[in-house]
């Protein structure tokens, strides 16, 4: 049997630099698709995400994310079965399309679902908006399941990869409000592989001083951090500067905005910014790492997955 610090270091070499979000339109059962048949849902849904991972392959992401974005009004903490199973449907879909490593967030916070899908679809990471501690959002209150979670990846067998948002947006949350610890807690704590930070609404850039505290902790543990929400052409050297990795989606669509078809003009530009700001990057010292003085942390590479 493998040993829990082999475990790790697998889930680690999973984690990229640059992840691209589908936005997924409605699935079967959700208000958005009440005019629509499960199957015709279920359809429209597949061949929308097998477009964008293709459109992201080809424009030079290193993973992919599926978020079933369009199932609002989201559920708390568990979604039904249709779900499950369109999702499933669309990740296995996805997984012969692409070579990319995959990842499932299950909106808003369904972990194990997320967690079984991962599983049984070959994925390589999920995404859970509240791992620690209690939040008020827009669902409710949600209560953290790092216990379960955790435990029932150990009974999977898996080495699936969790990343979980710190302070995770439209939500307040009742942990600590310090960022850092935070961001240990997750990591230390409740088990997660790698951290999110965000804004507080999708869209919204993080403040810079959380970029930096960010910066900070991410090294001090060699913890794996991400900006999950605003990143932007013209964000991205601040953000690569800081070591920080980026999740994106709204950036890459028309208009910039969320759920809108891909724009390959904006995706390719993107990819060739963030591209040019790791080369930047390499080349000197950022304001964080001055006043750090150290260097900053690589990604870990990252190898595709074979076919």
């Amino acid at each position: 049997m493998a040993s829990k610090k082999t475990g790790l270091q697998t889930r680690l070499q999973k984690i990229p630099g640059l992840i691209g979000v589908i936005h997924l339109p409605p699935l079967g059962g959700s208000p958005g698709a009440r005019d629509l048949h499960p199957a015709e849902a279920l359809q429209k849904a597949g061949l929308w995400a097998v477009r964008e991972a293709q459109a992201l392959t080809r424009a030079g992401f290193e993973a992919i994310i599926l978020e079933n974005f369009g199932d609002i009004p989201f559920y708390k903490d568990h979604v039904p079965p249709e779900t499950i199973a369109s999702l499933s449907v669309i990740a296995a879909a996805v997984r012969e399309a692409t070579d990319l490593p995959l990842g499932i967030n299950v909106l808003r916070n369904d972990a194990r679902s997320a967690l079984a899908i991962a599983a049984v679809t070959g994925c390589e990471f999920i995404r859970v908006n509240i791992l620690s501690g209690v939040a008020a959002t827009d669902q409710g209150w949600i209560d953290a399941n790092a216990a379960e979670l955790i435990r029932e990846r150990n009974r999977l067998g898996v080495d699936v990869a969790i990343l979980a948002d710190a302070h995770v947006k439209h939500a307040k949350t009742f942990s600590s409000d310090d960022l850092e610890l935070a961001i240990e807690e997750l990591a230390l704590r409740a088990g997660a592989d790698g951290v999110i930070i965000t804004g507080s609404t999708t869209g919204r850039f993080v403040e810079r001083e959380q970029l930096e505290r960010a910066s900070r902790v991410s090294r001090r543990h060699q913890i794996p951090v991400f900006v999950g929400s605003g990143s932007t052409v013209e964000t991205l050297p601040e953000i690569v500067q800081a070591g920080i990795g980026v999740i994106v989606g709204s950036a890459l669509r028309k208009g910039g905005k969320a759920a809108q078809i891909l724009d390959l003009k904006r995706t390719r530009d993107f990819v060739k910014a963030y591209r040019l700001a790791v080369r930047e990057a390499l080349k000197g010292k950022s304001p964080v790492q001055e006043s750090s003085k150290k260097p900053v942390r690589k990604k870990p590479v990252l190898k595709k997955r074979k076919a």
